[in-house]
């Protein structure tokens, strides 16, 4: 079975290589990428391997962008650090969800599970059926309690929200120009609890809603700058690799 590694840490790359050959030795893999658009790039350009192993955090963004651009028609094994986004990897074809650092036994039987449902043949209809489980579970956020003076808590409707930024390693909900507030919670975070018919990733900085967007400019390099009712000190620019689905998610699906 043909396998590529979707993972941005070398020594990350070296230990699952090593892994592998110890527990798949009949596994060949035939490409390592690092990034989103290297991944999009390759994918768009090469036939499905049997199998992806992806990491979740690269160095251009979250690998579920990746979903986005190119439709993945194998069995993913995540392998992560992190343990929040288990649910959204079941959505996307993932039979496993491996936390770093990784195991021989622990690959050993995400590898066994592959091929069981490989072999079987039931591989499809399994994962639809969990996904299809899954979604039924999958709830997003529409409120948030934003602390006040004293004991109080004071609600914050999501819709209400023009746009959350990160300064400083601190996450801020904004309202209009005069009301922002402090949001105990990543932007990655953020990103997988709303709706994302609603809200829109643009940058590592950056999730937008459809309403906060006044217009957009065609920049440079085949980009969008995108122009918010409240002004944002900095340009927001969509790359090239994401301008179809950020215009995708603008006219709605």
């Amino acid at each position: 079975m043909k396998a590529i590694l979707i993972e941005d840490e070398k020594a990350a790359v070296r230990n699952l290589r090593a892994l592998l050959a110890e527990v798949a030795p009949q596994m060949e893999i035939i490409a390592e990428l690092d990034s989103i658009t290297e991944s999009v790039a390759w994918l768009r350009e090469h036939p499905m391997p049997g199998v992806i192993f992806m990491d979740i955090h690269l160095a251009d963004g979250s690998a579920f962008e990746i979903f986005g651009h190119v439709h993945i028609a194998c069995p993913i094994i995540f392998t992560t650090a992190y343990d929040e986004y288990a649910l959204k990897a079941f959505k996307v074809s993932g039979i496993d969800y491996l936390l770093k650092p990784i195991g021989p036994e622990e690959l050993r039987q995400a590898v066994d599970k592959l091929m069981t449902l490989c072999n079987a043949g039931h591989r499809e209809e399994q994962l639809t059926e969990l996904i299809r489980t899954l979604q039924n579970r999958t709830r997003y956020k529409t409120h948030f309690l934003i602390p006040g003076k004293g004991d109080k808590l004071y609600p914050l409707a999501v819709e209400q929200v023009q746009y959350f930024y990160i300064a400083e390693g601190v996450v801020r909900a904004v309202v209009d120009s005069e009301c922002s507030y402090f949001i105990p919670h990543t932007l990655d975070e953020l990103t997988d609890c709303l709706d994302p018919a609603l809200f829109f990733r643009a940058n590592r900085q950056y999730l937008l809603s459809r309403s906060a967007i006044r217009d957009l400019d065609l920049w440079f390099n085949n980009r969008l700058s995108v122009n918010l009712r409240t002004p944002t000190e900095d340009k927001i620019l969509i790359s090239k690799v994401r301008v179809n689905e950020f215009k995708t998610w603008f006219s709605g699906y």
